[in-house]
């Protein structure tokens, strides 16, 4: 390793200890910062708060809110209000959720000072993976990595999201030769809008780069695996490519292929292209990852909460390649960091850096109908509790509710390690996608209107996320009462078909997009089950120990046993047989 980064590694690391070491403290000063610059908001004027006021008396009467509680101020600001309502710095532009509220992303206000604290934390992910993968400067990563829609509020802004905005922010693009974040994709490939046409060329790189590739990663585990997916489907034009040294004519971005054919289609490469063709042709892709990229030493991919379900497929594609899960982050703020990369994925715990945004914690027993000051400071968590995390950002959001359920695992010096658990109230996830209960109840109601003119409604239900297909989709079990049924009035497999495009159109618009835009959701199936299959579940929770007066059918299921249950009834499959409607504009 150079004696440069050698000594820029040590310093990173000193700075974690540091700042762990001293969490509260560091905390106290993360929110006086806060209260001294954003005291003079109209947000919290309404809370007559001083610029010097303690940590106690913004505790007392700041209220914790949510983001249907701020969304008439952010509303305000979208459509053009530029007074200081959360920040006395400008928002410069909104970073859009996964989260949705009345089925649109959330808009989270953000300032520009808010780019650089986000390249801080990425600039202590190398310092930690060199301990314990040394010689990472001496070759290459291959990140998938995508911009996704933006599109502008009526005042003005920009609205994407937060990786988004720093894929094409000037730090990201001019960002300094490093050795340890040397990407097999250039910039044209990342920042091209088309979806194709950056996986198609990012790939090609990567495959181009073979024998240099030392880590392979996407930010989702869903995400690699969509990259081994269309390997799958398009190895052939890509060997044709590299042998011949010409560029598939799908590639029409001028500057994208520019780039591409000057800088790395330069020479034809036959073998290359036949030892792909060899591994790929083949029906055996166990372990593809390290056949064809045979240095890889581990997978950078987040494999924590919704992603878990994706682990034994990427050790199947990986031949048991270990999974690095390097942050913890959010649209709101990026939160810590994974101080022991290399765990298993089921040991991976984040550790909170106290200098991002001031952190306080609801404990899950409490249903806040207690005074707000039961919160509990960063420093003063227990181990083995799970709490909600509150956040207080220096863009202005104060006490704000994350939604994310974290479980205390320990602590490293001051600082709390936490496990990710969930997202609250998450009952379906594929990819960036959050459905809950109310909005999946909502879009079956819809749904079932379809069913009327057969006099047929729906008994009951359940979901799940089918990831065994590449991409993902949801998997809706139906138990239906044909009240026809003697005069043969079933309703027809084409009604059925639209029940589950009708599903689609009522869902959020972060679903519509991965399935539309993104092609990260595969269309929704519904699998109708014989009448009374509802019944034998229920059968089957009571012989496991679950009270008959409390039982109720849950809406989303996972465990296989259940799973095999229900599809050993399986009557009829259904699915979408369209896209639903997604633009990148918001409705309303």
């Amino acid at each position: 390793m150079a004696v440069s980064s050698s000594v820029s590694h040590a310093k990173a690391l000193q700075f974690i200890e540091e700042i762990t070491t001293n969490a509260d403290s560091v905390q106290q000063k993360v929110l006086a910062e806060i209260l001294n610059r954003n005291s003079d908001t109209e947000y919290l004027k309404r809370f007559q708060l001083s610029r010097t006021a303690s940590r106690d008396e913004f505790k007392s009467n700041v209220r914790v809110v949510t983001y249907e509680d701020l969304q008439p101020d952010i509303q305000r600001i979208a459509n053009g209000d530029r007074s200081p309502i959360f920040s006395s710095h400008p928002i410069s532009e909104f970073l859009t959720s996964s989260g949705t509220s009345a089925g649109e992303r959330k808009l989270m206000p953000t300032i520009k000072e808010e780019m650089e604290r986000r390249q801080l934390l990425y600039s202590l992910l190398m310092p930690i993976m060199n301990k314990y993968v040394p010689g990472l400067d001496k070759g290459k990563g291959l990140y998938f990595l995508f911009v996704k829609a933006e599109t502008k509020t009526t005042g003005g802004l920009l609205a994407r999201p937060v990786l988004t905005s720093y894929y094409k922010s000037d730090i990201f693009k001019t960002r300094p030769y490093d050795p340890f974040n040397d990407y097999t994709s250039p910039n044209e490939a990342i920042l091209c809008a088309n979806s194709f046409q950056s996986m198609y060329t990012q790939m090609l790189c990567g495959l181009l780069m073979r024998e240099q590739v030392l880590r392979v990663g996407a930010v989702f585990a869903s995400g690699l695996l969509r990259a081994i997916h269309f390997l799958q489907h398009n190895w052939k034009q890509l060997a044709h490519d590299i042998s011949t040294a010409t560029l598939n004519p799908k590639i029409t971005d001028p500057c994208l292929r520019e780039c591409i054919v000057s800088k790395y289609l330069t020479n034809p490469n036959p073998e290359l292209a036949e030892l792909i063709s060899k591994e790929c042709s083949t029906e055996e892709w166990e372990g593809i990852i390290t056949r064809i990229w045979p240095n890889t030493k581990y997978l950078d991919v987040i494999v924590t909460g919704a992603m878990a379900q994706y682990i034994p497929t990427l050790e199947f594609y990986s031949g048991g390649l270990p999974m690095a899960c390097t942050m913890y982050a959010s649209s709101e703020c990026y939160f810590g960091v994974n101080l022991n990369p290399m765990c298993k994925p089921s040991d991976v715990t984040y550790t909170i850096m106290p200098n991002m945004c001031y952190c306080e914690f609801i404990p899950l027993d409490n249903d806040m109908s207690s005074s707000p000051t039961q919160l509990v400071d960063l420093a003063d968590v227990e181990v083995g509790k799970e709490y909600e995390l509150v956040i207080t950002t220096y863009s202005g959001l104060c006490r704000y509710r994350v939604g994310d359920i974290l479980h205390v695992t320990g602590f490293h010096n001051a600082a709390p390690q936490f496990r990710f658990v969930r997202r609250k109230n998450v009952l379906l996830s594929i990819d960036s996608d959050k459905t809950d209960e109310a909005e999946l109840q909502k879009a079956i109601d819809n749904a079932a209107l379809l069913l009327r003119g057969f006099n047929t409604s729906v008994v009951e239900y359940t979901s799940y996320a089918d990831t065994k297909t590449i991409p993902g989709h949801y998997v809706i079990y139906w138990e239906l009462l044909v009240k026809d049924e003697e005069t043969g009035n079933f309703p027809p497999g084409e009604i059925l078909n639209q029940c589950c495009l009708a599903i689609e159109e009522s869902l959020n618009s972060v679903y519509r997009q991965g399935r539309v835009a993104d092609n990260s959701i595969g269309p929704l199936e519904i699998r109708v089950v014989r009448n009374g299959t509802f019944e034998e579940l229920m059968d089957y929770a009571i012989s496991r120990g679950a009270s008959i007066n409390q039982y109720k059918a849950p809406r989303c299921v996972n465990f296989t046993p259940i799973i095999e249950l229900l599809d050993s009834r399986v009557t009829s499959v259904h699915f979408s047989p369209s896209k639903p409607h997604w633009t990148p504009e918001r409705r309303g």
